[in-house]
C-alpha cells in the first residue's frame, strides 16, 4: 500500500515538474517572440519618427506560418510639391508597391527558369542563338548565365529614352551598343543584361513578357495583385508613392561624378522628364520612357502577399499548390554560387545588407525603390520587406536615402529570432 501510494506521489510531482518546464518554456518563447516584435517595429517605426523613410511593410515566415506581418506609417505622405498631405495615405499590408529590380528575379528569372524548365532555352545557350544582334565578334560568347550573372560586359545603365523610345528600339539599341568589359572577366550588376533576358522571353515564347508572366507565373501562383503597369488594370489598388518624377536618373545624366556620361549623349537633347508624384507608374526610367512600362530589369508592381507566393514556391523546391511548378533540378541550376559568389539572377553573397553573414544556401535580391526579399532555406525562414524611400525626395547629397541598415538590423533580429 505505502509502495502503491509513493508511486502515486511521485507521479503526481514528475506531472507538476513538467507542467512548470513546459509552462516556462512556453512563457520564454512568448517572451523572446515579444522581443522579436519590438525589435523589428522600434527598428522601423525610429527610422519613420527621425523623417528618413515614410513607411513600409514586413512579413516574416518560418516553415508554413507567418509569424509578424505589419505596415508601418504612410504610403504617401508628400503631395506634387513635396508639401506635408493634410491626410497622409495610410500603408497596409494589401500596399502595392513598385517592386523596381525585384522585376529581375520575381518576373524575369523566373519565366527563364520556366523555359529552361521546358527545354526551350539552356542557360549557357549564347545570347546570338535568339538575338542576331548579339552575333558579332566581341558579343559572340555571352550566353543566358553571363546575363543572369552580369558577366556579359554590358553597360550597367545607359539612358535608353534619349535613343529609344518603343521597345523594340530599346532592344536594337542595346545590341548596337559596345561592351564595357570583355566577356565573363568581371560582375557589374546591369539593367541591360535583364532588358535583353526579357527579350529572349518573348522572341522564344511569342509572347509579350508582361503577358507571359501573367498567363505563366502570376495567375497558376494566385498572385492577383502582381502586374505591370497596374494604373492600366482599373482594381482600386493602394499605392506606396514612390518619388517626384526622376531627380535622380535626372541627375545621372547631368552629373558626371556619377560616372554616366556617354560621348553620344547630350544631356539636354532630350527633356520628357516627369514632374509629379509617382503612383503606380514605373519609377524606372527605361522601363517608363522607352518601354511604356514593361522591361526585364524592372516595372512589376507586387504586395508582399503576392511576393510571399512566388518565395514560397522556391522554398519548397519548385512546388506550388500540391504540384511541380518548376523542377527541383532547375531550382538548384539557379540558386548554385558561381565564382562571383552568386546564383543566376539572385544574388547569394553574405556581404550583402539584406543578408549579412547569412547561413549558406541564402539567397534574395534588392530594388531600387526600398524593396527586398531575403530567403534562408537552412532555416526555413523567409523576409519580405517593402519601403518607399523614394517618396522623401532625395537628401542634400543628391541620393536617396540608403535603407540598407534597417535591412541588415530586421535580418538579424529575425535569424536571432528563429535560429
Amino acid at each position: 500500500m505505502m509502495i502503491n501510494y509513493l508511486k502515486h506521489i511521485s507521479l503526481i510531482i514528475g506531472l507538476v515538474v513538467i507542467s512548470i518546464v513546459s509552462y516556462a518554456q512556453v512563457k520564454n518563447e512568448a517572451g523572446k517572440r515579444d522581443e522579436f516584435i519590438r525589435s523589428i517595429d522600434q527598428t522601423i517605426n525610429s527610422e519613420i519618427t527621425e523623417g528618413k523613410i515614410p513607411g513600409a511593410v514586413i512579413q516574416v515566415k518560418k516553415g508554413d506560418q507567418v509569424i509578424y506581418k505589419q505596415a508601418y506609417g504612410d504610403a504617401q505622405k508628400f503631395n506634387d510639391n513635396h508639401e506635408p498631405l493634410p491626410v497622409p495615405v495610410k500603408m497596409t499590408t494589401q500596399t502595392v508597391f513598385d517592386l523596381a529590380s525585384l522585376t529581375k528575379v520575381v518576373g524575369t528569372t523566373t519565366s527563364i527558369m520556366l523555359l529552361v524548365d521546358k527545354g526551350l532555352i539552356n542557360v549557357d545557350d549564347q545570347v546570338g542563338k535568339y538575338i542576331k544582334a548579339f552575333n558579332t565578334p566581341d558579343k559572340a560568347g555571352i550566353t543566358i548565365r553571363h546575363l543572369l550573372t552580369h558577366t556579359a560586359g554590358l553597360y550597367e545603365w545607359y539612358p535608353l529614352y534619349y535613343r529609344a523610345h518603343t521597345k523594340q528600339e530599346t532592344f536594337k539599341l542595346i545590341g548596337e551598343l559596345p561592351l564595357a568589359f570583355p566577356v565573363g572577366t568581371q560582375r557589374k550588376y546591369s539593367d541591360l543584361g535583364f532588358t535583353v533576358l526579357g527579350e529572349i522571353v518573348e522572341v522564344v515564347s511569342g509572347l509579350p513578357l508582361d503577358q507571359f508572366e501573367e498567363q505563366n507565373i502570376f495567375i497558376p501562383l494566385g498572385m492577383d495583385s502582381t502586374t505591370y503597369n497596374p494604373l492600366k488594370k482599373n482594381r482600386g489598388y493602394t499605392f506606396a508613392a514612390t518619388s517626384f518624377g526622376n531627380p535622380y536618373e535626372t541627375r545621372m545624366v547631368h552629373d558626371p561624378s556619377l560616372g554616366f556620361q556617354f560621348k553620344e549623349i547630350n544631356p539636354n537633347q532630350w527633356n520628357g522628364w516627369r514632374h509629379y508624384v509617382l503612383r503606380g507608374e514605373v519609377n524606372d526610367g527605361n522601363a517608363w520612357y522607352a518601354e511604356q512600362g514593361v522591361a526585364g530589369a524592372a516595372g512589376l508592381f507586387s504586395t508582399v502577399d503576392d511576393l510571399q507566393k512566388l518565395v514560397d514556391m522556391l522554398m519548397h523546391k519548385g512546388k506550388a499548390g500540391g504540384r511541380q511548378f518548376i523542377s527541383e533540378k532547375t531550382i538548384d541550376t539557379f540558386l548554385t554560387k558561381d565564382k562571383f559568389n552568386n546564383g543566376l539572377g539572385w544574388m547569394m553573397d553574405p556581404i550583402n545588407s539584406f543578408m549579412k553573414n547569412g547561413p549558406e544556401g541564402t539567397f534574395g535580391h534588392t530594388g531600387f525603390t526600398g524593396t527586398s526579399i531575403t530567403v534562408v532555406p537552412s532555416e526555413n525562414v523567409s523576409i519580405i520587406l517593402l519601403i518607399n524611400r523614394q517618396q522623401m525626395g532625395l537628401l542634400p547629397s543628391g541620393e536617396y536615402y540608403n535603407v540598407n541598415s534597417i535591412r541588415a538590423r530586421v535580418f538579424k533580429a529575425v535569424m536571432e529570432f528563429c535560429h
